[in-house]
C-alpha cells in the first residue's frame, strides 16, 4: 500500500469531528433532498462522504467531508440519476459556510506541491 493512501482516509478522530460538526445528520436528509420511499435502514446508516473522492486524491480531512446517510452516499457515488453535480454543489456551499477560507485546491494530495 502506498504511503499516501492513509492521507486519503478519514481517520477516527476526523470522522468523529465531522459527525459532531454535522449534528449526526445527513446533509441531504436535512435538506429533504430526494427523499424516496426506500428502506429506513439506508437513512439510518451514516457515512462520511468525500467532496473530492479518494479516486481523485481527495484527502481525508474535515474540509473534504460531510456526513451522509447510506442512501444519499449511494446517489452521490453511483450517479445513476444525474444528481451528482447538484449534490456536489450542495456539499461545496455547506463546506464554504462552515470554513470561510475553504479552498478546493487544498483538498487534494499532491506529491510535489510547489
Amino acid at each position: 500500500m502506498p504511503n499516501y493512501t492513509k492521507l486519503l482516509q478519514f481517520d477516527r478522530p476526523t470522522q468523529e469531528r465531522i459527525y459532531f460538526r454535522d449534528d449526526g445528520t445527513c446533509l441531504f436528509c436535512k435538506a429533504r433532498y430526494h427523499m424516496n420511499n426506500t428502506s429506513q435502514m439506508l437513512y439510518d446508516i451514516k457515512d462520511i462522504m468525500h467532496y473530492i473522492p479518494k479516486s481523485s486524491m481527495g484527502l481525508g480531512m474535515e474540509e473534504n467531508g460531510v456526513l451522509g446517510c447510506r442512501y444519499h452516499h449511494g446517489l452521490l457515488d453511483n450517479g445513476n440519476k444525474g444528481l451528482r453535480a447538484e449534490m456536489l454543489q450542495m456539499m461545496k456551499e455547506y463546506l464554504q459556510s462552515v470554513y470561510p477560507d475553504w479552498d478546493e485546491r487544498k483538498l487534494k494530495y499532491r506529491k510535489w506541491d510547489f
